[in-house]
């Protein structure tokens, strides 16, 4: 029986470098708890809508002060293929020189950032990573859940 072959690295075809930006930085793509798929479900949900209303960008808080973002702060992060504005959030187990947007944001969709290039065997696109700079600033993103997370903001008033 012959032995398979080791699987080998190969770098993404998009990575930060400091000449296209001052804090190059990765974008990681990913589910979130409350929303964990694209969010056609659980943003029609008023508690779980409720309890993550907006679009966020998770960010190291050491990267947040070196930029001069405050959290909850809109940034708009940017990509060779496009631009998304977020509120930022301090997250200290985010990696230093990454930032994760969760893609279950209509109003702020990954995936206009994303590469769609793909693995040249298994033909998946790298939609979980790519190089981004991240700006403050930017138009506050226009909420467009179900809920527009107004459950949370009734109960309190």
């Amino acid at each position: 029986m012959k032995a398979a072959a080791a699987a080998s690295f190969r770098p993404t075809s998009s990575r930060p470098t400091s000449a296209r930006c001052s804090i190059p930085l990765v974008l990681i793509t990913g589910r979130q708890l409350e929303h964990w798929h694209t969010g056609s479900m659980t943003r029609r949900a008023t508690v779980l809508d409720a309890i993550e209303p907006d679009p966020v960008a998770l960010i190291h808080p050491l990267d947040l002060q070196a930029m001069a973002v405050r959290p909850g702060d809109v940034v708009t992060v940017e990509s060779r293929r496009g631009s998304v504005c977020l509120y930022a959030r301090a997250d200290d187990s985010s990696p230093r020189g990454a930032v994760f947007v969760p893609f279950c944001y209509y109003e702020a969709a990954a995936n206009k950032l994303t590469n769609a290039a793909l693995d040249p065997f298994a033909k998946i696109p790298e939609f979980k990573y790519c190089a981004v700079r991240v700006k403050a600033g930017g138009a506050e993103p226009q909420q467009s859940s179900f809920g527009g997370g107004q459950a949370l903001a009734n109960a309190i008033a």
